[in-house]
């Protein structure tokens, strides 16, 4: 037989230990003082299996309190900065004071600098007109030709 390892497996294995000695006290004598102290055990084990069941009710409800008075709590909290904001300023350092971040004005974007001497890509060198489409860049404009003199084209 498996080694139980389990509290609820313990649990039913001491109670049909303590029934089967219960059954058969009168040819185990000996073992009374024994069962008993075993019986004391399992009514103990029992007890405590009954107020773990409680405690964790209790603590699903204390977190359930706990979610609901922190969830109020942060929502006051942001009233109160929004209303340090306003008393003070949004620029005002004091509010540092209160775990609120002053605006300390926007950071430019930063752009690349130019370099001296780096050549810039050359422009367009002929002037488009309006609503011109650049041809894709590997194909070539082929210019028309007259056919050769004595050739004809089939």
């Amino acid at each position: 037989m498996a080694t139980e390892r389990t509290y609820t497996g313990k649990m039913g294995g001491l109670q049909r230990l303590n029934t089967a000695l219960a059954a058969n006290s009168g040819d185990l004598q000996d073992l009374e003082g024994t069962r008993n102290k075993l019986a004391g055990l399992q009514t103990q084990a029992q007890d405590a299996v009954k107020r773990q069941a409680e405690l964790r009710a209790e603590k699903q409800e204390l977190s359930r309190q706990l979610k609901t008075v922190f969830t109020e709590s942060d929502r006051l909290a942001n009233v109160v900065r929004k209303a340090l904001k306003a008393h003070y300023g949004i620029r005002a350092e004091k509010l540092v004071e209160f775990g609120v971040q002053p605006f300390r004005g926007r950071k430019l974007a930063k752009t690349a600098p130019e370099t001296p001497g780096t050549p810039q890509p050359p422009g367009p060198v002929t002037p488009q007109a309006p609503g011109f489409i650049p041809a894709h860049p590997t194909a070539t404009l082929a210019q028309p030709t007259a056919p050769a003199a004595g050739t004809t084209t089939q």
